[in-house]
């Protein structure tokens, strides 16, 4: 019996020849020796939330939904280890009890910790790097049939090497997090003028612990949210605030833009109405959450998406290029454009490697052909020295990537020696890698 995998977008569909579940470390790394002496091609797949083919296999997958689960918890040192197919949900639900928290979140936490790391998966906030900065050890069989474990204690030197694999060094089995102490978040959601936040942009994220904005490219407004952490209070959001959120999560961010998506469909020459619509809907929106929660938005309107990490400067006027596209009719989307920024880091393939960093990342209904779209605007992120983030569309090569990184040269090597048969290569990893 054939099984057929699919990302969450539904973009990327694999039929492989064997499906594994394993629930033990024993049993995941038995699956990994097999297919090693076999010479068989295996790749690691957590919850489908990359856009790209990175986890696509026509031979072994190895599904670690069951995968999960606390291995240790070191109060002392706040550091966590957990298995590699643990979501960032199930993580947060764990901690709840132990008064620490993870330093950062993006805005989904469907992700596992090892695909979220794995492929530079961030937040935001100029304090603070994406969830790889966050990671202090961890272990991993590589295609040697090895367990290789990194920490401070055990191959220091190859921790940044491993923070960021695209998962084509071997497949994580724990990773260790340094965490916080449990912290709640007040968040504000308001209007402010295009033109002002671009003109405000470094001092709007030095103001705030984390700052974002939602743009529909139409728009002469965009849609801020910035938040304040704060100490754990058991005074939270009021029932009407609640319910005021629910709203803006559950109708506005979700109903509403899945109407607007499929009007924008059938008729295109309303999307600029559309995306008027929807900021106005969006409205002010105001919460103090625990920070498990209060990082989240939920996303039930499937979308594809594409997302480069652009020197921090750049982004204002790269935005103001973008906006000329957007008035004189050349690039148009239901979807707004999500824009943030982290810190810069040391792993040698993080999209935030040696410089802060911001992010622009446009999306485009799953339904709806996103190759127009992404066609106009990635040249633009390309010719501001952007980096694709490894687990959403793009389309460099390993020529092009390889002057965007000093580490690559480092990164290949290493890859050598970790898989030198290649057997968590597929055709995504070849075009990133080169053949």
């Amino acid at each position: 019996m054939t099984h057929t995998w699919t990302n969450w977008s539904t973009l990327q569909r694999a039929t492989p020849a064997r499906i594994a579940t394993p629930w033990t470390s024993a049993e995941l790394y038995r699956i990994v020796q097999q297919a090693v002496a076999q010479g068989r091609r295996i790749k690691a797949v957590g919850s489908g939330h990359s856009f790209t083919g990175i986890a696509l296999t026509d031979d072994i997958l190895v599904d670690l939904s069951n995968y999960t689960g606390i291995v240790a918890v070191d109060p002392e040192c706040q550091q966590v280890t957990v298995r590699s197919g643990t979501t960032l949900e199930q993580l947060a639900e764990l901690l709840d009890d132990t008064g620490l928290a993870m330093q950062n979140l993006g805005d989904i936490n469907k992700q596992t910790i090892a695909g979220a790391i794995s492929t530079s998966t961030h937040g935001t906030g100029v304090g603070f790097g994406s969830l790889a900065s966050q990671v202090v050890g961890l272990e991993i069989i590589t295609g040697t049939g090895q367990i290789l474990t990194v920490s401070a204690q055990h191959h220091p030197e190859l921790l940044d090497a491993l923070r960021v694999t695209l998962g084509a060094f071997g497949i994580i089995t724990t990773v260790t997090v340094q965490l916080v102490p449990a912290y709640d978040l007040r968040v504000v959601e308001e209007h402010v003028g295009f033109e002002a936040v671009l003109e405000q942009w470094e001092a709007l994220n030095a103001a705030h612990d984390h700052f974002e904005f939602f743009w529909f490219g139409h728009d002469d407004e965009v849609i801020t949210k910035a938040s304040q952490r704060l100490p754990v209070s058991a005074q939270r959001s009021s029932l009407r605030d609640q319910l005021q959120r629910h709203v803006v999560d559950d109708l506005i961010t979700n109903t509403v833009l899945a109407g607007t998506c499929q009007l924008g469909r059938v008729k295109a020459d309303w999307i600029p109405q559309l995306n008027r619509l929807c900021t106005l809907a969006w409205g002010r929106n105001e919460k103090r959450d625990h920070w498990s929660s209060a990082f989240v938005s939920a996303r039930r309107v499937r979308f594809n998406e594409m997302e480069y990490a652009l020197p921090f400067d750049a982004i204002p006027e790269v935005l103001a290029e973008l906006r000329r596209l957007f008035r004189r009719g050349v690039i148009s989307s239901t979807y707004p454009l999500e824009v943030r920024a982290a810190a810069a880091d040391t792993a040698w393939l993080a999209s935030n490697h040696g410089r802060p960093t911001g992010y622009i990342a446009v999306h485009e209904h799953f339904r709806q052909d996103y190759r127009p779209y992404f066609s106009f605007v990635e040249p633009i992120l390309q010719a501001a020295g952007g980096r694709p983030h490894w687990g959403k569309l793009h389309t460099m090569d390993s020529q092009q990537l390889a002057d965007l990184y000093p580490c690559w040269q480092h990164a290949t090597t290493l890859r050598e020696q970790l898989d030198p048969q290649r057997l968590f290569t597929n055709a995504y990893l070849t075009g990133v890698f080169g053949a």
